[in-house]
């Protein structure tokens, strides 16, 4: 889906921007006070559709922050661990002889 991709999103908030920009220019040239200008619907929406990029672009940083921790963390644990200057504590394999116990002969 293309409106996930950040350039996208990137784009959509510069097109937006610009025809906010047109509208305010508009809404001047006609002599409209701010107070109405902040009541125009065009403007109020133009305004959301920002505000609204601007929370999924915010969204899209946090996931890739979030993608690129996991992947340290992975590439951390998958790596060999460091062994200390004291040494690691590991559990002792008992070694078993090579020679068993013989086994007992059936009687027929």
């Amino acid at each position: 889906m293309g409106s996930n991709q950040k350039q996208v999103q990137i784009g959509q908030k510069e097109s937006f921007g610009r025809k906010l920009k047109a509208r305010l220019a508009l809404l001047s040239e006609r002599g409209i006070e701010s107070y109405e200008i902040d009541k125009d619907p065009l403007v109020k929406n133009l305004r959301a559709n920002i505000r609204a990029i601007n929370v999924r672009m915010q969204a899209f940083d946090a996931s890739v922050k979030k993608n690129e921790a996991l992947a340290k963390m992975k590439a951390d644990k998958a790596a060999p661990p460091q062994e200390s200057p004291e040494g690691t504590k590991r559990k002792k394999v008992k070694e078993t002889p090579v020679e068993g116990k013989e086994k007992k002969k059936k009687k027929e």
